[in-house]
């Protein structure tokens, strides 16, 4: 006879979880309220009651300059939301050896699936050895022009993607939309934002794998989780920074990601870097200052709303950092392509974000702004597509030409993005902004041709000392 216990054990975590988070949300949001609307503003004889107000929109009603810290714990909460219960059932399924001794059924094969991969029964196996490069195969050559045309698809797709996501993003966060009776106001919640690009991606990824047949997925699920949640923190700082930086300052500011990462690795793992490195990395620091000094912006000029941008670009190039440090730990020890990690970051972010917004009422508050404002719709729908090609595009031209090629890419339109910015918003940047902007580039630039130079010469080196220690002649390809 089946033992139901330990699923019934596991619902009841679910279920205990979503109760908890319906009495925290209703207790938030009336420490939140001021009190009864009606005892606020009594209703006028006659007239339509007014709505009660959701956690989201309650959390809006407070200043720019603290809002943002009210809403970063509120989504946060809202996410741990997912990962409390997720950490019980897993403790429970490795304290009971859940997944060995349970029958097949449709909960077990997920939470088998969920913690440690298809094709095993014990929990974070990582894999020995797979197919690594048996999904590339050997690249047919192409002729120069069919390089070319190559290039120039992968710089397009690139370059269209994500301008348009750059200038969409600036628009949505920082430009008003008109509603009834011609009222205009400001799309505030960045949460939203991240959920319908992300919803998308995963939609898109995954339709991608179901249609072209990839090599068996052996990662437990639950190890994008990590990824997942330090990919959408990155993304909600980016979007909340852009209420109090305009976005050319947001776009150099990403250039400067090294320094900390340089600071961190002297530290901590005691790395020794080159001169250039360092050389670029003071150039970069002098042309942001240059920049900074010399960019001026009316809407956002106090020393408040500076200071909490810097922070929150700040908490952006942290949790960015971590992204891909985490992601490339995944691709060693485990086989996965590209598109499957896309897939499950999505899908984590699709349900951390979702869970978040139902929570405090988001859902409800970003519709009634969509249904009021029409090309508000459009363009959170354009941004989610180009986001999510953009992403595919990334991939593909890092499997196609290599991450140097993809990072001249990227700063070119990092440059271009700037200039579009200026020229639609009507950002000023004075002479000394654009020397620093010159300078930011200019050290990427060279960063990226020093390190190649760097690495040729150490191949030919160590081609030397092969050669002249063997007797069979080498052909360099």
């Amino acid at each position: 006879m089946r033992n139901y216990v330990p699923d019934i054990i596991i619902l009841f975590i679910i279920i205990v979880t979503v109760t908890i988070v319906q009495l925290v949300s209703q207790i938030l949001h009336e420490t939140l309220a001021d009190g009864p609307l009606d005892l606020i503003a009594p209703p006028v004889e006659g007239a339509a009651p007014k709505p009660e107000l959701s956690l989201s929109q309650l959390i809006d009603q407070k200043s720019k300059e603290y809002s943002w810290v009210l809403r970063l714990l509120v989504n946060l909460f809202g996410y741990f939301c997912i990962f409390i219960p997720g950490v019980l059932i897993y403790k429970y399924a490795k304290r009971t050896k859940y997944m060995e001794r349970s029958e097949r059924s449709h909960l077990s094969s997920l939470v088998k699936f969920c913690f440690s991969g298809s094709g095993s029964d014990s929990l974070d196996r990582p894999l020995d050895g797979g197919p690594s490069g048996a999904g590339k195969g050997a690249a047919s050559k192409r002729t120069t022009a069919q390089e070319c045309a190559l290039l120039c698809y992968c710089l397009v797709g690139l370059m269209g993607s994500y301008l348009t996501w750059g200038v969409l993003q600036e628009k949505i966060m920082t430009q008003e939309y008109e509603g009834p009776e011609k009222r205009k106001s400001h799309f505030k919640d960045s949460q939203f934002l991240v959920f319908s690009n992300r919803v998308l991606g995963f939609m898109i990824t995954a339709v991608y794998l179901m249609a072209k047949r990839q090599f068996r997925h052996r990662a437990p699920l639950y190890k994008y989780s990590y990824a997942s949640f330090s990919n959408i923190m990155s993304a909600w700082f980016q979007y909340e920074a852009l209420k109090f930086v305009n976005f050319p300052t947001q776009v150099l500011a990403k250039s400067c990601k090294i320094i900390p990462v340089m600071i961190m690795g002297k530290i901590i793992s005691r790395n020794k870097y080159e001169f250039y490195e360092y050389l670029t990395a003071v150039m970069i620091s002098v042309g942001m200052i240059f920049f900074l000094t010399g960019s001026t912006d009316e809407s956002k000029t106090t020393a408040m709303t500076t200071l909490t941008g810097v922070l929150l670009l700040t908490f952006y190039m942290i949790f960015d950092s971590f992204t891909s440090n985490w992601q490339g730990e995944l691709f060693k020890s485990y086989s996965m392509s590209s598109i499957q990690m896309m897939c499950g970051v999505n899908l984590f972010s699709t349900l951390f974000t979702g869970a978040s917004l139902a929570m405090q009422g988001g859902f409800y508050s970003s519709l009634v702004f969509a249904v009021d404002h029409p090309k508000f719709v459009i363009d959170c729908v354009v941004l989610s597509i180009s986001s999510a090609i953009g992403q595919l595009f990334i991939f593909y031209t890092i499997a196609t030409f290599g991450a140097v090629v993809f990072t001249i890419i990227m700063t070119l339109r990092q440059a271009v993005a700037i200039l579009v910015s200026c020229l639609i918003y009507q950002h000023r940047i004075s002479f000394l902004g654009v020397i620093g902007v010159l300078i930011v580039f200019l050290a990427i630039f060279l960063r990226v041709y020093c390190n190649q130079r760097l690495k040729a010469i150490k191949q030919r080196h160590q081609s030397a000392q092969s050669g002249g220690s063997s007797s069979k002649p080498r052909i360099n390809v």
